[in-house]
C-alpha cells in the first residue's frame, strides 16, 4: 500500500506546480446595478468586464433574467463567437446583441418593454483562462412615464439648445446685415466723390473756354 503512495503523489504535486506557474484570474464584471425605462421603450442593458487573458475565440457571454415577482430563472442572450438569440419564450426577437468583446463589452439591447419585464438580469462572463468571477446583475425597473425631474432637465437642455441656435442665426443675420449695410455706404461715398470731381473738371473745362472765347 504504502509502496504506491509517491505514484499517486506525484501528479498531485505536478498539477498543484501548474496550477501556481499558470494562476487562473477571475474576470471582473462592471453594470450599472438599477435601470429605469419608460413602459414600450428599448434600452441598452450595459455590461463591461476586465479579463487578465486576451480576449479571443473562448470567450462567452450568457444573459438571464429572474422576475421580479419570483419564479424560475430564464434564458435572454448567449454568446460565443457569434450571437444567438432566444428562439421561444418572453425575450424571442425582443432582445439583440448590442457589444465588443474587442473593446469589454458585452451589453445587449432590449425592445418594446413590458411591464413584466421587471426583474433582475445576471450577465456572466468567461474568458478562458479566466472563468471564476461574480455575475453581474442589473435590476430593471419598467415605468408608466420619467420623473419630473427628467422630463425637466430635458426640457431645459432642449429649450436652450434651440434659444441658442436662434441667437446664433439672429447674430450671423444682424452681421450680414451689417457687412451690405457698410458696403453700400463706402461705394455711396466712393460714387458721390467721383461726382464731385466729374463736377469740378467739367467746371474748369468750362472756365477755359469762356477764357479761351474772351481773348
Amino acid at each position: 500500500m504504502y509502496g504506491k503512495s509517491p505514484a499517486l503523489v506525484l501528479p498531485l504535486l505536478l498539477s498543484l506546480q501548474l496550477t501556481a506557474l499558470c494562476p487562473t484570474e477571475a474576470v471582473e464584471i462592471y453594470t450599472s446595478g438599477a435601470l429605469e425605462a419608460v413602459n414600450g421603450t428599448d434600452v441598452r442593458l450595459k455590461c463591461t468586464f476586465s479579463s487578465f487573458a486576451p480576449v479571443g475565440d473562448a470567450l462567452t457571454v450568457t444573459w438571464n433574467f429572474r422576475p421580479r415577482d419570483g419564479g424560475r430563472e430564464q434564458f435572454v442572450f448567449y454568446y460565443h463567437m457569434d450571437p444567438f438569440r432566444p428562439m421561444s419564450g418572453r425575450f424571442k426577437d425582443r432582445v439583440v446583441w448590442d457589444g465588443n468583446p474587442e473593446r469589454y463589452d458585452v451589453s445587449i439591447l432590449l425592445w418594446k418593454l413590458q411591464f413584466d419585464d421587471n426583474g433582475t438580469y445576471t450577465c456572466q462572463v468567461k474568458n478562458p483562462p479566466d472563468v471564476d468571477g461574480l455575475v453581474g446583475t442589473i435590476r430593471l425597473s419598467v415605468v408608466h412615464t420619467v420623473p419630473f425631474s427628467e422630463i425637466y432637465f430635458l426640457a431645459v437642455a432642449i429649450g436652450s439648445a434651440c434659444a441658442l441656435m436662434i441667437i446664433v442665426v439672429i447674430v450671423v443675420v444682424l452681421f450680414q446685415h451689417f457687412r451690405k449695410k457698410r458696403w453700400a455706404d463706402s461705394a455711396d461715398k466712393a460714387e458721390g466723390t467721383k461726382s464731385k470731381e466729374e463736377e469740378k473738371l467739367n467746371q474748369g473745362n468750362k472756365v477755359s473756354v469762356f477764357v479761351e472765347d474772351t481773348d
